[in-house]
């Protein structure tokens, strides 16, 4: 009891820390709470804190509350797509679709194949992967490559859903697999339809800054029996079905290796943050998205930035908002965009940019020869976006906090 204790006011009164507290509002912070604490503290007392009951529970959970027929729980998004990936059979030399407006996971994942990331930009208003852009290289590849990409991977940017309709139209006449990169996107909604019953294999994220977290970890949705198999023996090992279970008492110490697979798998003691996030996740998001609106209202009245597109509407979009990311409207500034988060830092805001374009990164552009302006809608919104703070455990003086520093640095700013 004494241990539980202790354990419990270190968590939680870490998890209070807050700009009061600090004289600093942190970028991003987790709502870990009592509820966690306790799960952790369950998970610990069985003994089995690795992968075990409490990861199958997490799973079945998840899978329930997206409505898919697989869910398969993994140690981080990275994972996820990579097993995605291995799963629906890429190979050396293969072309893999995707935006460059992402973290460095979306695209290395196809380099683990030595296949090749083929970056096409974004969409100007949802700052998400341009139908339009993916149907002018496929069209080009039509005369021009010996053969054509495998697979389309889609990054829901923000929490934002990509335009899925077109880019299934556009999969299915090329004959392309469709992963989603979901990691900003538990719990988006696209046409009244969850992120994760959409695509081939879809492809979520619980890191520390994630809608819900498991600290690290990662969640494959599918509906496909054969991939979900696969990806959960290639998990472990490329150990046969269920090798978990040989440490129980209806487990077997005899198994197989059927293939070269990894170790990627989610520990219980993961699983047990995710069990008690998870039964949070609405009331996480409907913070979220009432900060989101606080932010539009004060912000839409700033010619100085654009907001984000709030998703709300009559064909049942919703932004996850797992990031908040204004636009900066530089010829009204007198400051640049570096400019702008060192004011908001010296006013003790924290910030993020998301995302250096991969294009503009030394590998991408060493080995594939890309420039800056390869990708001009992608370069040209990099040098203007600022991710401000949302997330659940911002109070209203937090969120008018922000406010205050954002109006004041544009206003005192205009050229």
């Amino acid at each position: 009891m004494v241990l539980e204790n202790t354990i419990s006011k270190k968590v939680v009164g870490m998890g209070q820390l807050n700009s009061r507290e600090s004289g600093f509002l942190h970028f991003s912070l987790p709502m870990i709470e009592d509820d966690e604490v306790g799960e952790v503290i369950e998970t610990l007392k069985t003994g089995w804190i690795t992968t075990g009951p409490k990861s199958k529970q997490f799973e079945e959970e998840f899978r329930k509350y997206i409505g898919c027929k697989h869910a398969v729980s993994v140690n981080s998004c990275t994972a996820a797509m990579h097993l995605a990936l291995e799963a629906i059979g890429i190979k050396e030399d293969d072309e893999v679709i995707t935006s460059p407006m992402t973290f460095a996971a979306t695209a290395e994942v196809v380099r683990y194949f030595k296949a090749k990331p083929v970056f096409v930009d974004i969409d100007t208003t949802t700052m998400n992967i341009d139908p339009k852009e993916i149907e002018n290289y496929l069209s080009s590849c039509m005369n021009s490559c010996s053969s054509l990409p495998k697979a389309i991977m889609p990054v829901h940017y923000a929490g934002y859903p990509c335009d899925m309709d077109r880019i299934f139209q556009i999969a299915k006449r090329y004959n392309l697999r469709v992963i989603e990169d979901a990691a900003h996107a538990f719990p988006s909604l696209y046409k009244g339809k969850l992120i994760g019953t959409i695509g081939d294999l879809t492809c979520f994220s619980f890191y520390a800054t994630k809608n819900i977290t498991t600290g690290e970890g990662g969640m494959i949705t599918t509906d496909n029996d054969e991939w979900a198999e696969r990806a959960r023996i290639m998990s472990l090992h490329g150990i046969s079905k269920d090798a978990w279970k040989r440490y129980t008492a209806e487990g077997n110490w005899y198994y197989e290796i059927i293939a070269p697979g990894y170790k990627y798998n989610l520990t219980d003691i993961a699983a047990a943050l995710g069990i008690a996030q998870l039964k949070k996740v609405d009331a996480f998001w409907k913070r979220r998205m009432k900060i989101a609106e606080m932010y539009n209202e004060a912000f839409k009245r700033l010619p100085e930035l654009d907001v984000p597109l709030t998703g709300e509407d009559e064909e049942q979009t919703r932004h996850s908002w797992h990031l908040y990311v204004i636009r900066l409207n530089l010829q009204r500034l007198q400051i640049d965009r570096a400019g702008f988060i060192e004011e908001l830092k010296r006013m003790g805001i924290g910030t993020s940019v998301h995302f250096i374009p991969l294009h503009i990164h030394p590998y991408y552009r060493d080995v594939y020869g890309y420039r800056p302006n390869d990708f001009p809608v992608a370069y040209e919104t990099y040098k203007r976006v600022i991710s401000l703070p949302i997330y659940p455990k911002m109070t209203d003086l937090d969120v008018e906090r922000v406010i205050e520093a954002v109006t004041h640095i544009a206003k005192s700013n205009r050229r």
